[in-house]
Protein backbone atom coordinates (compact mmCIF):
# COMPACT_ATOMS: atom_id res chain seq x y z
CA UNK A 1 0.00 0.00 0.00
CA UNK A 2 1.74 3.37 -0.98
CA UNK A 3 1.35 6.01 1.26
CA UNK A 4 -1.43 8.70 1.18
CA UNK A 5 -0.71 12.11 0.28
CA UNK A 6 -3.70 14.92 0.93
CA UNK A 7 -4.40 17.33 -2.21
CA UNK A 8 -6.42 19.40 -0.18
CA UNK A 9 -6.34 21.39 3.78
CA UNK A 10 -8.44 20.04 6.32
CA UNK A 11 -8.07 20.93 9.69
CA UNK A 12 -5.85 18.47 11.44
CA UNK A 13 -5.18 17.12 15.01
CA UNK A 14 -2.08 15.37 16.29
CA UNK A 15 -2.93 13.46 19.36
CA UNK A 16 0.05 11.74 22.27
CA UNK A 17 2.48 13.68 21.17
CA UNK A 18 5.98 14.80 22.26
CA UNK A 19 5.96 18.55 21.19
CA UNK A 20 9.39 20.55 20.51
CA UNK A 21 7.96 24.23 19.42
CA UNK A 22 11.14 25.26 17.80
CA UNK A 23 11.83 27.91 20.43
CA UNK A 24 14.22 26.39 22.71
CA UNK A 25 11.71 26.00 25.54
CA UNK A 26 11.33 22.42 27.43
CA UNK A 27 9.56 19.86 25.45
CA UNK A 28 5.85 18.93 26.26
CA UNK A 29 4.79 15.84 26.81
CA UNK A 30 1.28 14.33 25.78
CA UNK A 31 1.06 17.40 23.83
CA UNK A 32 -1.70 18.28 21.07
CA UNK A 33 -1.38 20.31 18.18
CA UNK A 34 -4.20 21.18 16.16
CA UNK A 35 -4.13 22.76 12.80
CA UNK A 36 -8.02 24.46 10.79
CA UNK A 37 -9.03 24.06 7.35
CA UNK A 38 -6.68 27.02 6.54
CA UNK A 39 -3.70 25.84 7.33
CA UNK A 40 -3.32 27.35 10.35
CA UNK A 41 -2.25 26.12 13.68
CA UNK A 42 -4.63 26.72 16.14
CA UNK A 43 -3.31 24.99 19.55
CA UNK A 44 -0.30 23.60 20.27
CA UNK A 45 0.48 22.78 24.21
CA UNK A 46 -0.77 19.95 26.79
CA UNK A 47 -3.96 17.68 26.07
CA UNK A 48 -5.26 18.81 29.32
CA UNK A 49 -6.14 21.96 27.78
CA UNK A 50 -6.63 20.95 24.22
CA UNK A 51 -9.76 21.84 22.87
CA UNK A 52 -12.17 19.27 22.12
CA UNK A 53 -12.61 17.81 18.50
CA UNK A 54 -14.50 18.60 15.29
CA UNK A 55 -16.50 16.73 13.51
CA UNK A 56 -14.23 18.04 10.35
CA UNK A 57 -11.09 17.30 12.05
CA UNK A 58 -8.90 14.61 10.61
CA UNK A 59 -7.04 12.66 14.12
CA UNK A 60 -3.35 11.81 13.96
CA UNK A 61 -2.34 9.29 17.02
CA UNK A 62 1.15 9.72 16.99
CA UNK A 63 1.56 7.77 19.28
CA UNK A 64 4.60 9.38 21.70
CA UNK A 65 6.58 10.56 18.95
CA UNK A 66 8.19 13.92 18.38
CA UNK A 67 6.38 16.64 16.84
CA UNK A 68 8.73 19.59 15.69
CA UNK A 69 8.33 22.47 13.02
CA UNK A 70 9.14 22.24 9.22
CA UNK A 71 12.73 22.35 9.32
CA UNK A 72 14.85 25.02 6.87
CA UNK A 73 17.55 24.53 5.09
CA UNK A 74 18.91 27.92 4.15
CA UNK A 75 22.27 26.61 1.46
CA UNK A 76 20.70 24.40 -1.57
CA UNK A 77 21.50 23.59 -4.81
CA UNK A 78 18.27 21.68 -5.72
CA UNK A 79 19.41 22.41 -9.89
CA UNK A 80 21.95 20.10 -9.23
CA UNK A 81 22.85 16.31 -8.92
CA UNK A 82 25.50 15.82 -5.88
CA UNK A 83 28.95 15.94 -6.99
CA UNK A 84 27.68 17.33 -10.23
CA UNK A 85 29.89 20.49 -11.70
CA UNK A 86 27.44 23.37 -13.65
CA UNK A 87 28.75 22.46 -16.68
CA UNK A 88 27.20 19.02 -16.70
CA UNK A 89 23.67 20.15 -16.29
CA UNK A 90 24.13 21.47 -20.45
CA UNK A 91 24.31 17.84 -20.95
CA UNK A 92 21.25 17.46 -20.43
CA UNK A 93 17.75 17.61 -22.13
CA UNK A 94 16.26 20.29 -20.14
CA UNK A 95 13.01 18.29 -19.89
CA UNK A 96 15.44 16.03 -17.88
CA UNK A 97 17.16 18.69 -15.83
CA UNK A 98 13.33 19.80 -15.06
CA UNK A 99 12.59 16.27 -13.72
CA UNK A 100 15.48 15.79 -11.64
CA UNK A 101 15.50 18.75 -10.30
CA UNK A 102 11.51 18.10 -9.17
CA UNK A 103 13.01 14.58 -8.06
CA UNK A 104 15.21 16.27 -5.60
CA UNK A 105 12.48 19.18 -4.26
CA UNK A 106 10.53 15.82 -3.16
CA UNK A 107 13.34 14.32 -1.59
CA UNK A 108 14.28 17.59 0.01
CA UNK A 109 10.50 17.82 1.45
CA UNK A 110 10.50 14.21 2.63
CA UNK A 111 13.65 14.80 4.74
CA UNK A 112 11.77 17.47 6.81
CA UNK A 113 12.86 20.46 4.75
CA UNK A 114 9.53 22.42 4.84
CA UNK A 115 11.26 25.71 3.17
CA UNK A 116 14.73 25.95 1.46
CA UNK A 117 16.73 28.89 0.32
CA UNK A 118 18.47 28.15 -3.39
CA UNK A 119 21.55 30.23 -3.08
CA UNK A 120 22.39 29.49 -6.72
CA UNK A 121 21.00 27.89 -9.93
CA UNK A 122 17.69 27.64 -9.55
CA UNK A 123 14.86 29.34 -11.64
CA UNK A 124 12.33 31.62 -9.88
CA UNK A 125 9.84 29.29 -12.11
CA UNK A 126 10.31 26.35 -9.05
CA UNK A 127 9.39 28.64 -6.50
CA UNK A 128 5.80 29.12 -8.76
CA UNK A 129 5.36 25.90 -9.38
CA UNK A 130 5.39 25.05 -5.54
CA UNK A 131 3.07 27.97 -4.92
CA UNK A 132 0.38 27.06 -7.76
CA UNK A 133 0.63 23.14 -6.77
CA UNK A 134 1.93 21.93 -10.43
CA UNK A 135 4.99 20.49 -8.53
CA UNK A 136 5.57 18.97 -4.46
CA UNK A 137 8.96 20.08 -2.85
CA UNK A 138 9.75 22.97 0.17
CA UNK A 139 8.65 26.75 0.07
CA UNK A 140 10.99 28.16 -2.03
CA UNK A 141 13.53 31.00 -1.86
CA UNK A 142 15.93 31.72 -4.42
CA UNK A 143 19.04 33.83 -5.45
CA UNK A 144 18.45 32.39 -9.30
CA UNK A 145 22.54 33.24 -10.03
CA UNK A 146 25.43 34.36 -8.22
CA UNK A 147 26.74 37.56 -8.46
CA UNK A 148 31.00 36.86 -9.08
CA UNK A 149 34.05 38.86 -9.96
CA UNK A 150 35.89 37.81 -13.35
CA UNK A 151 38.24 34.90 -12.35
CA UNK A 152 35.98 34.73 -8.84
CA UNK A 153 34.34 31.52 -7.41
CA UNK A 154 31.46 31.79 -9.68
CA UNK A 155 32.98 32.16 -13.05
CA UNK A 156 33.18 28.82 -14.57
CA UNK A 157 34.13 30.14 -18.35
CA UNK A 158 37.04 28.39 -20.13
CA UNK A 159 39.96 30.14 -20.81
CA UNK A 160 37.94 30.49 -24.22
CA UNK A 161 35.08 32.20 -22.91
CA UNK A 162 32.81 29.21 -22.99
CA UNK A 163 30.43 29.78 -20.19
CA UNK A 164 29.61 26.38 -18.17
CA UNK A 165 27.35 27.59 -15.08
CA UNK A 166 24.31 27.13 -17.58
CA UNK A 167 23.00 30.25 -16.33
CA UNK A 168 24.22 29.84 -12.60
CA UNK A 169 26.65 33.00 -12.50
CA UNK A 170 26.63 36.97 -13.21
CA UNK A 171 29.53 38.82 -13.58
CA UNK A 172 30.42 42.00 -12.23
CA UNK A 173 34.31 44.22 -11.89
CA UNK A 174 32.85 47.04 -10.73
CA UNK A 175 30.53 48.91 -8.36
CA UNK A 176 28.04 50.04 -11.38
CA UNK A 177 27.87 46.79 -12.52
CA UNK A 178 27.19 44.57 -9.32
CA UNK A 179 24.21 47.72 -9.40
CA UNK A 180 23.56 45.98 -12.60
CA UNK A 181 23.85 42.80 -11.88
CA UNK A 182 21.14 43.14 -8.84
CA UNK A 183 18.74 44.35 -11.42
CA UNK A 184 19.32 41.70 -13.66
CA UNK A 185 18.64 38.66 -11.09
CA UNK A 186 15.70 40.74 -9.61
CA UNK A 187 14.43 41.13 -13.08
CA UNK A 188 14.18 37.09 -13.17
CA UNK A 189 12.21 36.79 -10.33
CA UNK A 190 15.39 36.54 -7.17
CA UNK A 191 13.94 36.31 -3.67
CA UNK A 192 17.87 37.24 -2.61
CA UNK A 193 20.88 38.28 -3.99
CA UNK A 194 23.80 36.12 -3.54
CA UNK A 195 27.39 37.91 -3.99
CA UNK A 196 30.81 35.98 -3.65
CA UNK A 197 32.41 37.84 -1.50
CA UNK A 198 35.84 35.37 -1.24
CA UNK A 199 37.08 32.48 -3.33
CA UNK A 200 36.12 29.03 -2.60
CA UNK A 201 37.21 24.97 -2.73
CA UNK A 202 35.23 23.66 -6.11
CA UNK A 203 36.50 26.77 -8.30
CA UNK A 204 39.88 26.14 -10.13
CA UNK A 205 41.32 29.91 -10.58
CA UNK A 206 41.24 30.73 -6.80
CA UNK A 207 41.52 30.19 -3.13
CA UNK A 208 39.22 29.94 -0.40
CA UNK A 209 41.52 33.14 1.27
CA UNK A 210 41.38 35.05 -2.07
CA UNK A 211 39.16 38.46 -1.32
CA UNK A 212 36.19 38.50 -3.99
CA UNK A 213 33.65 41.62 -4.60
CA UNK A 214 34.99 44.83 -3.32
CA UNK A 215 34.23 46.00 0.09
CA UNK A 216 32.35 48.97 -1.75
CA UNK A 217 30.99 46.34 -4.91
CA UNK A 218 28.88 44.63 -1.59
CA UNK A 219 28.14 47.63 0.00
CA UNK A 220 26.72 48.70 -3.77
CA UNK A 221 24.80 44.96 -4.30
CA UNK A 222 23.05 45.72 -0.82
CA UNK A 223 21.92 49.02 -1.17
CA UNK A 224 20.60 48.30 -4.70
CA UNK A 225 18.91 45.47 -3.10
CA UNK A 226 17.60 47.92 -0.64
CA UNK A 227 15.87 49.53 -3.16
CA UNK A 228 13.91 47.21 -4.59
CA UNK A 229 12.01 45.97 -1.28
CA UNK A 230 14.84 45.43 0.59
CA UNK A 231 16.07 42.26 -0.72
CA UNK A 232 18.69 40.29 1.93
CA UNK A 233 22.28 39.50 0.30
CA UNK A 234 23.98 36.22 1.22
CA UNK A 235 27.35 36.19 1.06
CA UNK A 236 29.94 33.31 -0.39
CA UNK A 237 32.51 34.09 2.32
CA UNK A 238 35.31 31.07 3.91
CA UNK A 239 38.27 33.00 3.98
CA UNK A 240 38.39 35.68 7.30
CA UNK A 241 39.26 38.77 5.11
CA UNK A 242 36.29 38.59 2.33
CA UNK A 243 33.82 37.52 5.28
CA UNK A 244 35.04 41.35 6.75
CA UNK A 245 34.06 42.60 3.91
CA UNK A 246 31.16 41.09 3.37
CA UNK A 247 29.70 42.26 7.06
CA UNK A 248 31.35 45.19 6.58
CA UNK A 249 29.50 45.75 3.37
CA UNK A 250 26.23 44.95 5.17
CA UNK A 251 25.30 41.44 4.00
CA UNK A 252 22.11 39.63 5.78
CA UNK A 253 24.69 35.73 6.23
CA UNK A 254 27.36 34.83 5.97
CA UNK A 255 27.50 31.27 4.09
CA UNK A 256 30.19 28.78 5.14
CA UNK A 257 32.02 30.69 7.53
CA UNK A 258 34.63 28.94 7.20
CA UNK A 259 38.05 31.37 8.14
CA UNK A 260 35.89 33.32 11.16
CA UNK A 261 38.09 34.53 13.70
CA UNK A 262 36.95 36.59 16.94
CA UNK A 263 37.00 39.54 15.11
CA UNK A 264 34.42 38.85 12.52
CA UNK A 265 32.48 37.32 15.33
CA UNK A 266 32.46 40.32 16.90
CA UNK A 267 31.34 42.37 14.28
CA UNK A 268 28.95 39.81 12.86
CA UNK A 269 27.15 40.42 16.59
CA UNK A 270 27.80 44.04 16.17
CA UNK A 271 26.01 43.97 12.78
CA UNK A 272 23.32 41.08 13.65
CA UNK A 273 24.64 39.41 10.63
CA UNK A 274 23.79 35.65 10.18
CA UNK A 275 26.16 32.68 9.38
CA UNK A 276 25.24 29.87 7.74
CA UNK A 277 28.11 27.35 8.17
CA UNK A 278 27.51 24.19 5.58
CA UNK A 279 29.15 21.79 7.79
CA UNK A 280 27.79 18.86 5.30
CA UNK A 281 30.81 19.44 2.87
CA UNK A 282 33.58 19.53 5.93
CA UNK A 283 32.20 16.22 7.55
CA UNK A 284 31.40 14.43 3.63
CA UNK A 285 35.43 13.51 4.14
CA UNK A 286 37.66 13.76 1.40
CA UNK A 287 38.25 11.23 -1.73
CA UNK A 288 41.79 11.85 -3.11
CA UNK A 289 40.74 9.44 -6.63
CA UNK A 290 37.19 11.48 -7.04
CA UNK A 291 38.58 15.20 -6.54
CA UNK A 292 40.73 17.63 -8.49
CA UNK A 293 43.84 18.11 -7.17
CA UNK A 294 43.09 21.52 -6.53
CA UNK A 295 40.26 20.99 -4.92
CA UNK A 296 41.60 18.27 -2.85
CA UNK A 297 44.40 20.28 -1.46
CA UNK A 298 42.05 22.85 -0.64
CA UNK A 299 40.17 20.92 1.31
CA UNK A 300 43.29 18.87 3.46
CA UNK A 301 44.36 22.37 4.26
CA UNK A 302 40.83 23.89 5.08
CA UNK A 303 38.78 21.06 6.66
CA UNK A 304 40.58 21.21 10.58
CA UNK A 305 40.51 24.84 10.52
CA UNK A 306 36.72 25.09 9.60
CA UNK A 307 36.03 22.59 12.57
CA UNK A 308 38.13 24.29 14.88
CA UNK A 309 36.44 28.13 13.49
CA UNK A 310 32.54 27.23 13.40
CA UNK A 311 33.33 25.69 16.95
CA UNK A 312 34.31 28.77 18.32
CA UNK A 313 31.24 30.82 16.25
CA UNK A 314 28.72 28.20 18.24
CA UNK A 315 30.64 28.77 21.98
CA UNK A 316 30.67 32.67 20.36
CA UNK A 317 27.01 32.60 20.22
CA UNK A 318 27.06 33.43 16.89
CA UNK A 319 23.38 33.68 15.21
CA UNK A 320 23.75 30.88 13.10
CA UNK A 321 21.01 29.40 10.69
CA UNK A 322 21.11 25.82 8.99
CA UNK A 323 22.72 24.98 5.53
CA UNK A 324 23.91 22.04 4.29
CA UNK A 325 25.29 23.37 0.64
CA UNK A 326 23.14 20.44 -0.99
CA UNK A 327 24.83 19.00 -4.18
CA UNK A 328 28.32 19.73 -2.82
CA UNK A 329 27.34 16.89 -0.22
CA UNK A 330 23.77 14.74 -0.71
CA UNK A 331 20.67 16.18 -1.49
CA UNK A 332 17.73 14.32 0.98
CA UNK A 333 20.08 14.10 4.08
CA UNK A 334 19.79 17.48 5.17
CA UNK A 335 18.85 17.37 8.60
CA UNK A 336 22.71 15.47 9.65
CA UNK A 337 23.63 19.01 9.11
CA UNK A 338 22.24 19.04 13.07
CA UNK A 339 24.83 15.58 14.32
CA UNK A 340 27.50 18.48 12.77
CA UNK A 341 26.43 21.38 14.65
CA UNK A 342 26.12 19.38 17.79
CA UNK A 343 29.89 17.62 17.39
CA UNK A 344 31.32 20.86 17.29
CA UNK A 345 29.88 22.10 20.63
CA UNK A 346 25.87 22.95 19.71
CA UNK A 347 23.05 21.87 21.89
CA UNK A 348 20.57 19.36 20.35
CA UNK A 349 18.11 21.81 21.18
CA UNK A 350 19.91 24.89 19.86
CA UNK A 351 20.52 23.03 17.09
CA UNK A 352 17.36 22.46 16.30
CA UNK A 353 15.94 26.33 16.90
CA UNK A 354 19.12 27.03 14.16
CA UNK A 355 17.24 24.70 11.41
CA UNK A 356 13.75 25.89 12.58
CA UNK A 357 12.69 29.81 14.28
CA UNK A 358 16.47 31.21 13.69
CA UNK A 359 16.63 29.82 9.88
CA UNK A 360 12.64 31.38 10.14
CA UNK A 361 13.99 34.66 10.85
CA UNK A 362 17.47 34.90 8.56
CA UNK A 363 14.62 34.37 5.70
CA UNK A 364 11.94 36.98 7.11
CA UNK A 365 9.23 34.59 7.38
CA UNK A 366 9.69 33.95 11.31
CA UNK A 367 5.91 35.79 11.98
CA UNK A 368 4.89 32.47 10.25
CA UNK A 369 6.63 29.80 10.05
CA UNK A 370 9.76 28.14 12.44
CA UNK A 371 7.70 27.48 15.41
CA UNK A 372 4.49 25.91 16.53
CA UNK A 373 1.96 28.08 18.24
CA UNK A 374 -1.72 29.37 17.45
CA UNK A 375 -1.39 31.76 14.39
CA UNK A 376 1.75 30.46 12.62
CA UNK A 377 1.49 27.97 9.53
CA UNK A 378 0.95 24.59 9.71
CA UNK A 379 4.33 23.55 8.80
CA UNK A 380 5.69 20.45 10.98
CA UNK A 381 6.95 16.83 11.15
CA UNK A 382 6.64 13.79 13.40
CA UNK A 383 10.06 12.00 14.10
CA UNK A 384 11.18 8.29 15.70
CA UNK A 385 13.49 8.60 19.01
CA UNK A 386 14.37 11.43 20.58
CA UNK A 387 16.38 14.15 19.18
CA UNK A 388 17.27 15.50 22.64
CA UNK A 389 19.14 12.19 23.37
CA UNK A 390 20.04 11.63 19.71
CA UNK A 391 20.15 14.38 17.28
CA UNK A 392 20.72 11.92 14.61
CA UNK A 393 17.81 10.49 14.42
CA UNK A 394 16.78 13.34 12.64
CA UNK A 395 19.53 13.16 10.07
CA UNK A 396 18.04 9.75 8.86
CA UNK A 397 14.86 10.29 6.29
CA UNK A 398 13.15 6.96 7.00
CA UNK A 399 12.55 8.30 11.27
CA UNK A 400 10.83 11.25 9.51
CA UNK A 401 7.52 10.00 9.58
CA UNK A 402 5.28 12.45 8.93
CA UNK A 403 5.72 15.91 6.73
CA UNK A 404 2.96 19.09 6.93
CA UNK A 405 3.30 21.51 4.70
CA UNK A 406 0.65 24.22 4.90
CA UNK A 407 -1.39 22.19 6.71
CA UNK A 408 -1.37 19.65 3.64
CA UNK A 409 -0.04 16.23 4.86
CA UNK A 410 2.75 15.78 2.10
CA UNK A 411 4.11 12.64 3.56
CA UNK A 412 2.84 9.86 5.99
CA UNK A 413 4.33 6.81 7.00
CA UNK A 414 2.27 6.19 10.06
CA UNK A 415 -0.71 4.43 8.12
CA UNK A 416 -0.36 0.69 7.97
CA UNK A 417 1.80 -0.48 5.31
CA UNK A 418 2.78 3.22 4.19
CA UNK A 419 5.88 3.63 1.72
CA UNK A 420 7.24 6.79 0.66
CA UNK A 421 6.36 7.55 -2.75
CA UNK A 422 7.75 9.57 -5.23
CA UNK A 423 5.10 11.21 -7.17
CA UNK A 424 3.82 14.63 -6.24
Amino acid sequence: MKQERETVRTALRFDNARLIDGTGATPVNDAVVVADAEGTITYAGPAATAPDDTATTKTVDVGGRTVLPGFFDCHVHLAYAQGSPPGRRAELDPVLVTLDTAARMRQTLDAGITTARDVGGLSAGYRTAVETGRIVGPRLHTAVRIISHTGGHADVRLPDGTDLSAGMSELADTADAARLAVRRVLRDGADLVKVCATGGMGSPYDQPDDEGLLEEEIRAVVDEARRHGGKPVAAHAQGNAGIVNAIRGGVTSIEHGYGLDERALELAGERGTFVVPTLSTVYAGINKDTMPDYHYQKKVRWSGLTKENIARAIEYGARIALGTDAAVGPHGVNLMELSYLVDLGMDPMAAIVAGTRTSAELLGVADRLGTLAPGRTADLIVCDGDPLTDIGVLGDPANIVCVVQDGVIRKDLLLPGATTGRQP
